[in-house]
């Protein structure tokens, strides 16, 4: 009992958890770890001058159950850009219960409680597979500017995403929106290498979009929203964000 309140009111991770090596990891890389009483971690790194954020906590979507992956970073880009990458299977499961919520239940419309991602799915048109040739058989995209999602998924991002080899049955979501990028997953155990290899997706999508960015002047203005971190974010808030 006594080891468990320590658990609770300090920052030490639990022993013996699914999670052991990740701060000694972290700390050899000089990102910033912070244990989440038992349920789970953030850490803060940077890619050049840009931060990024990892949680690995309980899920915020209600397609992906247990444990949750969580990547961000605000990259200043316009408003306005929204895009999507997931995996079939999800995109599947996603436009059934937008069907079963929307058209066969009681609501009549989609409205901001809905997660984005799913609101996007009956927004914006998915890329033909001819657009996307080596993700086409396992993931769908969709954006409001066709042209940068386009642009974004060409060469390096598309040859991280196959090499990591995700199962067809792990949700994924990897999606722009509000100036900043976003990766969702399903990770039941956060073992380093499984962290490594989902960080390296990461920071070439953030490195893909700011090329994008940079080739496209309409595409990236100063963020005027105030930082997503501060000191007492944990792993379960801004859910619907």
């Amino acid at each position: 009992m006594l080891d468990g309140l320590k658990r609770l009111f300090t920052n030490a991770p639990s022993e013996g958890g699914d999670w052991d090596g990740v701060a000694p990891w972290a700390q050899s890389k000089q990102y910033t770890f912070r244990a989440v009483q038992s349920e789970g971690f953030v850490i803060d790194g940077r890619l050049g001058a840009t931060p990024w954020r990892l949680e690995w906590g309980p899920s915020q979507r209600p397609y992906i159950q247990g444990q949750e992956l969580r990547i961000r970073s605000e990259l200043g880009l316009a408003s306005e850009l929204q895009l999507v990458l997931m995996n079939r299977q999800l995109q599947e499961q996603m436009e059934k219960d937008v069907f079963d919520q929307y058209v066969e239940g009681v609501q009549t419309r989609i409205d901001n409680q809905t997660p984005p991602e799913m609101r996007w799915l009956v927004m914006f048109p998915k890329l033909a597979g001819s657009e996307m040739p080596e993700l086409r058989e396992r993931y769908v995209a969709l954006s409001s500017m066709k042209s940068w999602l386009v642009q974004w998924l060409q060469g390096p991002l598309s040859q991280a995403i196959t090499s990591l080899r995700i199962e067809p049955e792990t949700p994924m979501v990897l999606m722009i929106g509000r100036g900043r990028l976003m990766l969702r997953t399903a990770l039941p155990d956060a073992q380093v290498g499984a962290l490594q290899g989902w960080l390296r997706l990461f920071e070439a999508a953030m490195r893909e979009a700011r090329r994008v960015a940079n080739e496209s002047s309409d595409s990236i203005s100063p963020s005027t929203q105030p930082s997503m971190w501060s000191s007492s974010a944990l792993p379960g808030d801004e859910r619907n964000k």
